[in-house]
C-alpha cells in the first residue's frame, strides 16, 4: 500500500501522512498482514488517538501546498499552473478563496483611484502653492525699467553724480533673489531744471520705486490692510488713503494731509499685480527761501500714476523675451 507524500511507495517505514480533514477513521476488522520473516522487525506500536483536529481547511493540489504542484505532475492535472481546473475541483481556480481575494485586489484598486483624485482635486499631492507672477520676472536694475517721462514732463531730471564711487551714483539700483521672494529697487534723487545752485535755495526730491515677486505667500490679504494702517497712525500727521482703479488687480494711493504746504510733499503708490507688489515714493522738500515751485500732493500723485502704468508694463515685457 503505497502512503501519500512518500517519493518511495514500497519503503514499509514510511510514516503516515496527517490527512487535511483531520484523523482519519479507524479502518474495522483491519488486520495486519502476515510476516514472512520471522526476524524482521515488527511494526511500532499504534500511537494513542490524536486529540480533536481544528475545522479541515479548503483541498489543495495532489501533493503540494500554496498552489505548487507535486513535481513530475502531469500538464492538464487539476492545480497545475496554467491549467484551470472544474469549479470546486481541489486546486481549481474557481473556489471561494480565489473569489474573495479578487474581491480583496478590487476594493483596494478602487480605493486608491479615489483617494487619489481627490487628492488631485484639492491640491494634496502639492505642498507648496503656485505663485501667480502675473508675467512678471526677476531684473536686476529696475532703474532701467521705471519710466521717468511723467517727470521730465514736470521739468524734473536726475542730479548729476557727485562723486566717483558706486555710493555716489545716480540713480543707484539694487535687487536680489531668494526662496521666498525676489526684491528689487531703484532710488533716483531729482532737481527742478530751475532750481539754482545757492545753499540758500535748497531742494530735495526724491523718487524711490520697490517691486517684490512672493514665491511662496500670496500677499493679497494683507495688501489692503498695509496702506489702510496710515490712516490709523497716531500722530501729529495724518494721512488720507484711497483706492486707485486701472492698475493692476489693485492699487492704493497714500497722501500726506498737507496740500496747502509750500515746503513739500510726500505721496505713496502701491500696485499689487497677482503675487507681485509694486511700491512707488515721492518725498520732496524745499527751503522756505527756494524760488522752486514744489509741485503739489495731486500733481505728483498723477505723475506716479501714470509712471507706474508704463513701467509695470516695461517689467512684464522684458520677462517674455
Amino acid at each position: 500500500m503505497s502512503i501519500p507524500g512518500d517519493p518511495n511507495p514500497h519503503n514499509p517505514y514510511a510514516q503516515p501522512q496527517p490527512s487535511p480533514y483531520g484523523q482519519p477513521p479507524a479502518q474495522p476488522n483491519a488486520t495486519p498482514p502476515a510476516q514472512q520473516n520471522p526476524y524482521a522487525q515488527q511494526p511500532p506500536p499504534q500511537s494513542p488517538p490524536a486529540p480533536p483536529q481544528p475545522p479541515p481547511v479548503p483541498p489543495q493540489g495532489p501533493g503540494g501546498g500554496y498552489g505548487y504542484p507535486v513535481a513530475g505532475a502531469p500538464v492538464g492535472a487539476p492545480g497545475v499552473p496554467g491549467v484551470s481546473a472544474a469549479p470546486g475541483a481541489p486546486g481549481g481556480t474557481g473556489g471561494r478563496g480565489a473569489a474573495g481575494w479578487l474581491w480583496a485586489i478590487g476594493g483596494a484598486v478602487a480605493a486608491s483611484a479615489i483617494w487619489g483624485s481627490l487628492l488631485f482635486a484639492t491640491g494634496g499631492f502639492s505642498s507648496e502653492p503656485s505663485p501667480d507672477l502675473a508675467g512678471y520676472s526677476y531684473t536686476s536694475d529696475l532703474c532701467a525699467a521705471t519710466s521717468m517721462t511723467p517727470f521730465e514732463n514736470a521739468h524734473f531730471k536726475a542730479k548729476a553724480n557727485t562723486g566717483s564711487s558706486s555710493k555716489d551714483a545716480n540713480p543707484q539700483h539694487s535687487g536680489a533673489q531668494q526662496t521666498s521672494l525676489d526684491t528689487m529697487w531703484c532710488n533716483v534723487s531729482l532737481q527742478q531744471d530751475s532750481t539754482s545752485t545757492s545753499a540758500a535755495d535748497y531742494s530735495s526730491n526724491w523718487l524711490y520705486s520697490a517691486a517684490t515677486l512672493h514665491k511662496k505667500t500670496d500677499p493679497a490679504p494683507e495688501f489692503a490692510d498695509n496702506y489702510r494702517s496710515y490712516e490709523k497712525q497716531d500722530t501729529s500727521i495724518g494721512y488720507k488713503v484711497e483706492s486707485v482703479s486701472g492698475i493692476g488687480d489693485e492699487a492704493y494711493l497714500v497722501t500726506r494731509n498737507d496740500e496747502s504746504s509750500s515746503s513739500g510733499s510726500y505721496v505713496i503708490l502701491g500696485v499689487r499685480d497677482g503675487w507681485m507688489t509694486y511700491q512707488s515714493t515721492w518725498s520732496s522738500y524745499a527751503s522756505g527761501s527756494s524760488t522752486s515751485k514744489q509741485p503739489t500732493s495731486s500733481e505728483v500723485a498723477t505723475m506716479l500714476k501714470t509712471s507706474a502704468t508704463e513701467t509695470l508694463k516695461r517689467m512684464r515685457s522684458s520677462s517674455s523675451r
